[in-house]
C-alpha cells in the first residue's frame, strides 16, 4: 500500500512538472517571438518588412546587410556617435549609482536615526512617482543647472535611480553581520576603510544585479534624454532610431529593425552572462533585517 501510495504520488509530481515544463517553455517563447521578428525583419527591403512582417525572408526580399548600412548613416549623424554617447551615459550613470547608493545604504542600515529612516522611506517611496508627473519641470532644471550634457545626465540617473538600489543594498548589508565591521574598527580601520576593504567586497552579488538592472534602463531609456540633452549635438541611440525617418513621416523599417537589432543585442549577451548573479543579488537582497 505504502508503495503504491509513494509510486501515485511520483507520477503526480511528474505530470506536475511536465505540466510546468510546457507552459513555461511556450511562454518563454512568446517573449521571444518579438525579438525573432526583429532579427527576420531586420534583413528584409522595407516593402517586404510591411507587407510580409512574419515571412520569412525570400530571395525577393532579402536586403542582407543594406539596411545596417542605411541605418547607420541615414540622417547624416553618424551611428557611432549614437553608440559612444550611449555608452558614456550608460556607464557613467551605473558607476554613481552603485558607488554612492551602496554608500548611503551601508549608513542607512547601520545608523539607526530617524533621518536614516526618513531617507530609506523616501527612496522607497520615489519608485512609486512616475516619471511623467516631474518630467517638465526636471527638463527645466536641468538646463538651468547645466545637467544637459551625455557627462552631467549621470546625475538625473542617479537621483532616478536610486531608489531601487538603496532598497536592494539596505536588504543585503542587514545580512552582514556587524561583528565584522566591528572586528575591522577595533584593527583601526575608519569608516572609509571600513567599507572598501570589509563591506564592498561583500556586496558583490548585489552589485552585479543591481547594476544590470540600472544598465539595462538608462542603455533603453528613451524619454529622459531626449527631453534633456540637445538632439542637434548629442543623440543615443534610442533617438537615433527615433530619427529613422524621411519626408512625410515615412519610416525605414528594415533599417530601423536593423539598428533596433544592435542595440539589444549587447544588453542580451550580458544579461545572458550575469543572470545567476542577478538571481543571487535579488535573493540577497530580500533579506529582512
Amino acid at each position: 500500500m505504502k508503495n503504491d501510495l509513494k509510486e501515485s504520488a511520483f507520477r503526480a509530481e511528474k505530470i506536475r512538472k511536465t505540466v510546468l515544463t510546457v507552459f513555461f517553455t511556450l511562454l518563454s517563447l512568446v517573449y521571444v517571438f518579438p525579438m525573432f521578428m526583429v532579427l527576420v525583419n531586420s534583413f528584409k527591403q522595407n516593402t517586404f518588412v510591411k507587407t510580409e512582417t512574419f515571412a520569412m525572408p525570400s530571395a525577393q526580399s532579402w536586403a542582407g546587410f543594406a539596411n545596417f548600412m542605411e541605418g547607420m548613416t541615414f540622417g547624416g549623424y553618424p551611428f557611432w556617435k549614437s553608440a559612444l554617447y550611449s555608452v558614456v551615459i550608460t556607464v557613467l550613470s551605473t558607476a554613481l549609482i552603485l558607488m554612492l547608493t551602496s554608500m548611503a545604504a551601508w549608513y542607512i542600515s547601520r545608523v539607526d536615526s530617524p533621518l536614516c529612516r526618513g531617507m530609506y522611506y523616501l527612496c522607497v517611496f520615489s519608485q512609486v512617482v512616475p516619471f511623467q508627473m516631474v518630467m517638465f519641470t526636471l527638463s527645466r532644471t536641468a538646463h538651468n543647472l547645466y545637467l544637459n550634457t551625455p557627462w552631467t545626465i549621470p546625475v538625473i540617473y542617479l537621483g532616478f535611480g536610486a531608489g531601487l538600489a538603496v532598497f536592494m543594498f539596505v536588504g543585503f548589508v542587514k545580512s552582514i553581520p556587524l561583528d565584522i565591521e566591528e572586528a575591522a574598527a577595533i584593527d583601526g580601520c575608519g569608516p572609509i576603510r571600513t567599507y572598501f576593504s570589509v563591506v564592498f567586497p561583500m556586496l558583490k552579488p548585489t552589485m552585479v544585479s543591481v547594476g544590470i538592472l540600472e544598465l539595462m534602463w538608462v542603455w533603453n531609456d528613451y524619454l529622459l534624454p531626449y527631453l534633456v540633452l540637445d538632439r542637434t549635438k548629442y543623440r543615443t541611440i534610442p533617438i537615433h532610431i527615433q530619427y529613422l525617418k524621411g519626408s512625410y513621416g515615412t519610416v525605414d523599417l528594415g533599417a530601423t529593425m536593423a539598428i533596433i537589432l544592435m542595440a539589444i543585442i549587447p544588453v542580451i549577451i550580458l544579461y545572458l552572462c550575469c543572470q545567476k548573479h542577478i538571481i543571487k543579488g535579488v535573493a540577497a537582497g530580500a533579506v529582512k533585517g
